[in-house]
């Protein structure tokens, strides 16, 4: 198998990342979409979009979640980084319906590279060494391993047929990287079937599959023992206590845990247009927020908590007014931003609990809606309660809304 250099930065432009993610994890017993399925307190398909949004690798991340469900959404919006366009969109009632949905989606991408949301684990290595082979003039490349035990071919009956020659045989892997102009029209011709190997659909269309060398942490999480198998990688992987952690980000404190406080303020927007985000979610009618981002207070009053208890700054630092690339950003994506942040920074994190007091909106009805979309985005338990001022202050003025959040932060092990 060949060992193709990375790809360049001129590739990667035309270049984009479709991460399959429509899986009801019916195997994993979740009873939610699997890509939802948490692995060290984040979910998998987080895991995916660390390596897979990486503006080296490609300039579109199209994320292809379950028909009918917006569950992933949080995870999708949070995923966004400067440089990387993440977009999600309904896939199908198969597999190939679904990429063939991602497909839809990148109709300029000259280069596509489709890939499992549950191989979370997959490497950056692999999905160089994919696109680099595509960048050097192949048509369709898949990852793949040597396969050790030895195969058996058998019919209906259980009886064996056939002994394939095991030093041919190779168990392959995501992200498969095509073509794009080749791959559409494959999947057009296929159209209606359901094949789960997109490099399938290319040879069955008369072309060459070239492989490249796979790795054994790109398993595919697939039953209850898959997962307890990646928490142990996870474990294994994640610095020591005597290791030494990004010098721009200061090692985690031996001993105990971490708590900080974080409070943000807005006032409603005098454009009538501006519309509501608040605790992660949109609240048609009610009057927006102003402020550089969407002015989620709930969502900034919990990223300066964490980076209160991680000891990296405020919530200024990392996305104030001289990063124009979170203009209108998101709460949710500056919370998961600041998550991944604090966890290079070698911290776990516990919990985040957050108060607002305001007038509006009406919360207690979606309380419970807000917890989860915002546990879903940082990867850990995430609680809101609300409550008025009885008429004192800004708030009970109805001038606007302020939060209050603190976060617990321990070491990583």
């Amino acid at each position: 198998m060949s060992t193709p250099q990375p790809a360049s930065t001129s590739s990667a432009a035309r270049t984009a990342i479709i991460v399959v993610a429509a899986g009801q994890g019916t195997r994993l017993g979740a009873g939610a979409p699997k890509a939802l399925v948490p692995l060290a307190g984040r979910p998998l398909l987080a895991h995916a979009l660390d390596v897979a949004v990486d503006p080296a690798l490609a300039a579109t991340v199209v994320v292809v979640t379950p028909p009918g469900d917006d569950r992933l959404d949080a995870t999708v919006a949070a995923a966004a980084r400067p440089g990387v366009n993440v977009i999600g969109v309904q896939g199908g009632e198969t597999r190939q319906a679904s990429v063939a949905a991602g497909l839809a989606a990148v109709p300029e991408a000259r280069r596509v590279l489709v890939h499992d949301a549950a191989r979370s684990l997959t490497s950056t290595a692999q999905f160089e060494r994919v696109a680099g082979a595509l960048a050097a003039g192949a048509v369709a490349v898949v990852p793949g391993l040597a396969v050790v035990d030895t195969i058996k071919l058998v019919d209906r009956q259980g009886r064996v047929t056939s002994t394939p020659e095991r030093s041919r045989l190779r168990a392959v892997q995501t992200p498969q990287g095509f073509d794009a102009s080749l791959l559409r029209r494959a999947h057009a011709s296929a159209a209606g079937g359901d094949v789960s190997d997109d490099a399938g659909l290319m040879e069955a269309a008369g072309a060459i599959v070239q492989v490249v060398e796979g790795e054994e942490r790109a398993f595919k999480i697939t039953h209850p023992r898959d997962l307890e198998r990646a928490e142990r990688l996870l474990a294994e992987l994640r610095p020591g206590p005597d290791e030494v952690f990004d010098v721009e980000a200061p090692a985690a404190a031996p001993g105990g845990p971490r708590i900080g406080l974080g409070i943000d303020v807005h006032a409603f927007s005098e454009d009538e247009g501006t519309e509501l985000w608040l605790a992660g979610l949109h609240w048609p009618g009610e009057r927006g927020l102003s402020g550089h981002s969407d002015g989620d207070a709930v969502a900034h009053a919990a990223c300066d908590a964490l980076f209160s208890a991680a000891g990296i700054g405020d919530l200024g630092t990392h996305f104030g007014t001289s990063r124009p690339e979170y203009a209108g950003a998101s709460g949710a994506r500056l919370l998961g931003e600041a998550c991944r942040l604090v966890r290079e920074a070698g911290f776990e994190i516990e919990n985040i609990s957050v108060q607002f007091v305001g007038n509006r909106p009406k919360f207690s009805p979606r309380r419970a809606e807000a917890d989860a979309a915002l546990s879903a985005v940082a990867g850990a338990p995430v609680s809101v309660i609300a409550t008025t001022s009885d008429g004192l202050g800004f708030e009970g003025e109805g001038a606007g809304i302020s939060a209050r959040a603190v976060a617990l932060l321990r070491p990583a092990r």
